[in-house]
């Protein structure tokens, strides 16, 4: 609903002792930014979003947050994360918990991990790409853990009738 006139002009007045910044509505996400002119060797690893605009060779590890390689940004490593947008080059793999996204002026050279990936035309991808939801990693972990003299359940051809063929063994 509107509010009246007057409350407008109470909130407008700042009084200079007590005065407490607001929270910036632009930016949500705390994201971190590497510069075009930087270059890391190594390892980065962190618990926030990361821009990189600069050039990377090693490992980035974010597995719960979001990379986004800028236009000018150069990757030569692996990359773990929630979310990783492509608008440069990356040479490496990337293994993704919810989604890849390459746009058209994007690059990608190594083998992909994901259960979402977008590709816009125009960019560019060299490898292999398997596109797997998270219940089939769950699976896959399940299997590994089974002791000897449990029967594994018939492989099926189809990936949308593993769920079911798993979940009918389950309850064996």
């Amino acid at each position: 609903m509107l509010q009246p006139p007057d409350s407008s002009q109470k909130n407008s007045s700042i009084n200079p002792g007590s005065y407490t910044p607001s929270k910036t509505v632009t930016s949500p996400v705390e994201q971190a930014t590497i510069g075009r002119s930087l270059v890391i060797k190594g390892e980065v690893s962190g618990s926030e979003s990361l821009y990189i605009d600069g050039r990377i060779e090693g490992s980035v590890n974010l597995t719960d947050n979001r990379i986004t390689i800028g236009r000018n940004g150069s990757v030569a490593a692996n990359i773990v994360a929630r979310e990783v947008v492509i608008m440069g080059k990356v040479h490496g793999n990337i293994q993704c918990s919810d989604r890849l996204d390459i746009r058209s002026e994007g690059s990608l050279t190594g083998d992909v991990v994901t259960p979402r990936i977008s590709v816009e035309d125009g960019a560019m991808i060299k490898g292999s790409v398997q596109v797997r939801t998270a219940d089939g990693k769950n699976e896959k972990h399940q299997h590994q853990h089974q002791s000897p003299g449990q029967a594994k359940p018939a492989e099926q051809p189809k990936p949308a009738d593993q769920p079911k063929a798993i979940a009918a063994t389950a309850n064996a």
